[in-house]
């Protein structure tokens, strides 16, 4: 293990800070890092504790061994969720990888670590047929708009369109620039940069287009005509800076409840809900699981392919639902 001149062997702490400047320097997104960020200094200040330290800085790299790693796992797990863990997991992972490619430390110990197997995850779109038309509908042509205290309804019809049309998730709409749009009129692509800071296009049909351009063209009115410049993000708020999270989360539920469709939403899955409704669908009209992943930048295969079993699952039921089956299973009962 390298070691610093006249310090000994580098502390826990200053392996972290390390290795999230590598992945800052593959552009990682803010949410990533954080995440990152949360999970190495978290199970950090377990590990110090453990071994009598005050704090990851007096801990070296040569007291966190599987042994001290599985104690520190265990205490970490108690109020996390399985999920939670195994993203924790995978993220120390990396780090003792890169740690191990740099020379920084002799091996990986996450090997003698167990990782919990995340609970399966099925889809959850909008539930009911034609919940999304009638969300976009409502946002169209919203009927309390003007009793809102900035309404900008083209920005937020925009924003439900892109989420439905194009199935983006909240952090890939809300890093969108104006350059993100680009290539000729009727064959548009949208450039999102996914998890990990991986790129993929997303083609724009012209109506998602049209919607986007008159977006564009209400804020460019709200500025005096002077259009947005390509490097300022697609999506304001009314002070004209990038619009939020939080921000975000508002519109969507603003939108469920104008369009009578909050009940319509499954628990836990507000604005995640029109990803999965266009994953959905896509599945339920015949897309490959293959065009699933390259549309919605999955890293798996698997993940894909989980939106056309939920759909055949649906299937499945809608006809045992069907009044011809029930009388079926009427007649055959003894």
């Amino acid at each position: 293990m390298d070691e610093n001149p006249g310090t000994g062997p580098m502390p826990l702490a200053e392996a972290i800070a390390e290795f999230l400047r590598s992945r800052a320097a593959l552009k990682q997104s803010a949410n990533t890092l954080a995440a990152y960020r949360r999970d190495l200094e978290g199970l950090g200040a377990l590990l110090a504790r453990q071994a009598g330290c005050e704090h990851a800085g007096q801990l070296g790299l040569e007291k966190v061994t599987g042994r001290a790693l599985r104690a520190a796992f265990a205490e970490y797990a108690e109020p996390r969720a399985a999920s939670s863990i195994g993203r924790a997991w995978s993220v120390w992972n990396q780090f003792f990888t890169f740690l191990v490619a740099d020379e920084l430390a002799p091996g990986n110990p996450m090997g003698s670590v167990g990782r919990p197997k995340a609970p399966h995850r099925y889809p959850k779109p909008l539930r009911g047929e034609d919940t999304p038309e009638r969300l976009l509908e409502t946002a169209a042509a919203p009927a309390d708009a003007t009793r809102r205290r900035a309404p900008w309804p083209e920005r937020d019809f925009a924003v439900l369109a892109v989420l439905l049309c194009a199935g983006l998730r909240s952090s890939e709409l809300l890093e969108l620039t104006v350059a993100s749009l680009g290539g000729r009129t009727g064959e548009r692509i949208l450039t999102v940069r996914g998890k990990g800071g991986k790129e993929r296009a997303v083609p724009v049909e012209p109506e998602l287009e049209a919607v986007i351009e008159d977006y564009l063209a209400s804020r460019a009115a709200r500025r005096a005509g002077r259009e947005a410049a390509r490097s300022e993000p697609l999506f304001v708020g009314a002070d004209g800076e990038r619009l939020g999270r939080g921000a975000l989360q508002y519109l969507v539920s603003r939108a469920y409840r104008e369009a009578g469709v909050s009940g319509q939403v499954p628990a836990g899955a507000s604005v995640h809900a029109l990803r999965h409704t266009f994953a959905t669908r896509l599945a339920e009209d015949g897309a490959s699981a293959v065009e699933i992943m390259r549309l919605l930048g999955h890293a798996s295969l698997t993940t894909s392919q989980n939106y056309i079993d939920a759909t055949a699952r649906e299937q499945r039921a809608a006809i045992r639902a069907s009044r011809t089956s029930q009388a079926l299973t009427r007649l055959l009962r003894p």
